[in-house]
């Protein structure tokens, strides 16, 4: 427990500094937030890993899912925020990951079902895709952000500490594009892997994270041909990751936590 409050503890101080920055409408030139992130980061795997070590295999259930991917979204936070103004993402991160890893304290680890490495590679590179998505919402409401300031030309400090919107969205786009690579060999190695979806209760599942697929491949794909930018992109973005979330925490919501089922 205390290993977990320290974690706790170090995201939401990394999350002061970055606040105190942005109000300030300054870039975030300190490293202390990135040591303090990091730090956090790496003890809230090790939590997962200590958990695993005494169950024995990896816990997949709802809330260690969830404290999973909230540790995937900070690791990138933290890799991407080095560059300068995209730090500013720290700002909802490091909270959520908090949040996700606190939950999982609070829930504990439980005793995961045993899967064989075709099932957990199908599980992982859920999680990564789900981590990566979730950054390319937060950058897209970034994005939403920043256009709408400026046409109502709302010139407020913080604006001045994010990036600038060309660079906001070229990065929104190679965040789309590896989450929908990753998304792909998600749903490939489910289609090869899973057997009986209807006896697991997984055809919902299936059938919302295809069209999540889909609707990150035409927006991909509206941005080639057409130049989708702006406010398509993020409306696109947003339903796309909607889709995504109620398609494996949904599902993992009704089935473990309101039907009790593993």
């Amino acid at each position: 427990m205390t290993i977990v409050l320290i974690a706790v503890a170090l995201y939401l101080v990394s999350t002061a500094l970055l606040v105190r920055a942005l109000a300030h409408g300054r870039p975030v030139a300190s490293w202390g937030w990135l040591v303090l992130g990091l730090s956090a980061t790496a003890i809230h795997g090790l939590v997962h890993v200590l958990a695993w070590h005494r169950t024995g295999l990896p816990d997949m259930h709802f809330f260690s899912a969830l404290s999973l991917v909230g540790f995937g979204m900070a690791l990138l936070t933290a890799l991407v925020g080095r560059f300068g103004r995209m730090a500013a993402l720290g700002v909802v991160v490091f909270p959520i990951a908090a949040a996700t890893l606190a939950g999982y304290l609070a829930y504990g680890p439980r005793t995961a079902a045993v899967l064989d490495w075709p099932l957990q590679l199908h599980a992982w590179l859920a999680l990564l895709a789900y981590a990566t998505l979730a950054i390319a919402a937060l950058i897209a409401l970034m994005l939403w952000a920043q256009e709408r300031a400026m046409r109502r030309r709302e010139f407020h400090r913080w604006l001045r500490a994010l990036p600038p919107l060309v660079d906001l969205e070229s990065l929104l786009f190679r965040t789309i594009g590896t989450g929908f690579v990753l998304l792909t060999a998600t749903l490939l190695t489910g289609a090869v892997f899973v057997e009986n979806l209807f006896a697991q209760h997984l055809i919902h599942k299936t059938v919302l994270s295809v069209l999540s697929w889909l609707a990150f491949g035409a927006l991909l794909l509206g941005r080639a041909r057409y130049g989708w930018r702006g406010a398509i992109a993020v409306r696109w973005t947003l339903s796309a990751t909607a889709l995504l979330v109620l398609a494996y925490f949904g599902s993992k919501f009704v089935l473990e936590l309101v039907l009790g089922r593993v």
